[in-house]
């Protein structure tokens, strides 16, 4: 199949690579060219430098975007919708709205082509490592074309639904994430406020027993560093957040300790600490 993949961000350019190194043919875009063209250097696949220039009668279009205006403007522009073949596939990674993947889909519905909210999780490790977990939304039918492409940078395929559980499922993964970042973030600020208390040996009785968690074991020790530069950022937790609590909204439901924590973030954000890892929520506990 031919593969066009969009968007090489921390998590897209690890994945866009473990199709290449499996033989994929496969063409990237990125609006940052110069991205590209290190992405084509180490992985000696081509780039196109628009998305006019992109090949034609593309098979199945992968994209690992920003946010709601990225992805709009990409999957609704004629120079890359003229392109895909009847029939052929959109497999978006990127977290956003449910009705904006809504509106795509049926966009591509009426053109044959299958659309599928893929959201991921697994942070920038999981894509490096080919480990990411897939939440997938959209028709059934057609989705065993797809799984063969998409393991190579997967370790779980988990098909949830019709067209926005993918995104559905996203936002309940974040919800969990953020309370227990913010419960390990108070967690480490208690311990280290006791005297003499050894914080590798209390890592070491918790991470096997009930406390247990991927955030426990991947973010404890360099929170406790105050190690930060890494991950997903407080940036894109925020634009994740924000969509979560808007569906809220829509069902009446309530994100009480969410929206508190989205506070946290913004803060950290405002102050210069968009960039950082979401486990830098333990720096709100500072008291100096």
């Amino acid at each position: 199949m031919k593969i066009v993949f969009i968007g090489l961000g921390r998590m897209g350019y690890p994945m866009a690579g473990h199709l290449a190194t499996a033989g994929c043919d496969v063409t990237v875009f990125n609006r940052s060219v110069k991205k590209s063209q290190l992405w084509t250097t180490k992985f000696n696949k081509p780039h196109s430098e628009t998305l006019a220039d992109l090949p034609n009668e593309i098979d199945i279009v992968i994209t690992c975007l920003k946010d709601d205006k990225s992805i709009l403007n990409i999957l609704t522009d004629d120079d890359l919708v003229n392109k895909i073949n009847p029939g052929g596939f959109i497999i978006d990674h990127s977290t956003t709205s449910v009705e904006l993947v809504r509106e795509i889909y049926s966009l591509y519905k009426s053109k044959s082509i299958s659309f599928y909210d893929s959201p991921v999780s697994g942070g920038e490790l999981g894509a490096i490592n080919g480990q990411l977990s897939i939440m997938v939304g959209g028709d059934d039918p057609n989705l065993q074309q797809i799984i063969p492409i998409i393991t190579h940078y997967s370790k779980v395929i988990e098909y949830i639904g019709l067209s926005g559980s993918g995104q559905l499922t996203k936002m309940i993964n974040q919800i969990c994430i953020t309370g227990v970042i913010k419960s390990l973030s108070e967690a480490i600020n208690f311990a280290k406020a006791q005297e003499g208390l050894d914080l590798i040996k209390v890592f070491n009785a918790i991470s096997s027993g009930a406390a247990q968690s991927w955030q426990l074991d991947n973010r404890f020790h360099t929170m406790v560093k105050g190690e930060f530069d890494f991950g997903f950022g407080v940036d894109l937790m925020i634009k994740d957040l924000k969509i979560a609590i808007n569906q809220a909204n829509n069902n009446g439901v309530s994100l009480e300790t969410v929206r508190s924590i989205l506070d946290e973030y913004i803060v950290l954000s405002e102050k210069g600490g968009g960039n950082q890892d979401t486990s830098s929520l333990i720096k709100t506990l500072e008291t100096n």
